[in-house]
């Protein structure tokens, strides 16, 4: 089978745990559409976590309460971020960070809220480069030569410097159908469950 669409995303949050009061304060995507990153349309937008934002996550991602106040709350976004994800497979860097809160987080959205499949790009390189010692997305930045956006952690520069990582993998391994990617893609995170 050929490969799908993508969605590849990232959160940006005050903290480390959603069952902590953790939230998401931003959220990004952008689609891969037959290979090719559609970096014209993307998904980009701030989210009110209705709560403090501790200087730890400030110093990181560099968002301000004030940048917040005004925003959405999550109940509003994440349906809207689904939207721009539908027919598509997500895909994150450190995949189980994000698809916890998004798992938390819809529970406040009214109805049933339904995540698409996620594969993860950290996965991906453990698989793909055994004797590298980091996989971080600054690791694979450097080892694929790519350029290191300004406002990096953020989630817009991080989800399209993501996309390119992905679609350099793919390409370094010959990675040509959904079924090899998920298998490449799940193949350490088995080892580690195991």
């Amino acid at each position: 089978m050929p490969l799908p669409s993508f969605t590849v995303f990232d959160t940006e949050t005050t903290g480390l745990d959603p069952q902590k009061g953790h939230k998401i304060i931003e959220i990004a995507g952008v689609r891969i559409e037959n290979g090719e990153i559609q970096d014209e349309t993307t998904f980009m937008e701030l989210v009110n976590p209705e709560r403090d934002i501790p200087l730890e996550a400030r110093q990181i991602n560099r968002i301000q309460e004030e940048d917040v106040r005004l925003a959405p709350t999550i109940d509003q976004i994440l349906p809207r971020f689904l939207e721009f994800a539908q027919g598509s497979i997500l895909v994150a860097h450190n995949a189980e960070f994000d698809m916890r809160f998004l798992e938390w987080e819809k529970q406040l959205c009214w109805g049933y809220v339904e995540l698409p499949e996620c594969l993860c790009t950290l996965c991906l390189s453990r698989t793909l480069y055994p004797t590298e010692f980091r996989h971080n997305l600054d690791a694979l930045t450097r080892r694929f030569d790519l350029t290191m956006p300004e406002a990096r952690h953020r989630a817009l520069p991080d989800v399209l410097l993501t996309a390119q990582c992905l679609l350099r993998m793919m390409r370094e391994h010959d990675i040509a159908t959904i079924e090899q990617l998920r298998e490449k893609a799940e193949y350490h995170a088995r080892i580690v469950a195991k």
